[in-house]
């Protein structure tokens, strides 16, 4: 598993999880889900991805998205 497909399990795990929580708790927790596509759609234009930065501090192989230059 790389960088990317680790960010993209991390972003949809904790989507499904605030849905989940929104629909048996409380509508507050929507505010997770728009939090995580925020973040997503920063990293998008960015290319700063906090959690991308802790899975590569973890060991784990970069991916197209998240590496150190851009691919040509």
């Amino acid at each position: 598993m790389n960088v990317d497909r680790a960010v993209f399990v991390l972003a949809g795990t904790m989507i499904l999880v605030s849905l989940a929580l929104a629909w048996l708790t409380s509508p507050y927790w929507l505010l997770l889900a728009a939090f995580v596509g925020a973040n997503m759609l920063q990293a998008a234009f960015t290319g700063l991805c906090p959690a991308a930065a802790v899975f590569r501090k973890l060991g784990l192989q970069p991916g197209a998205a998240f590496c150190a230059r851009a691919p040509r």
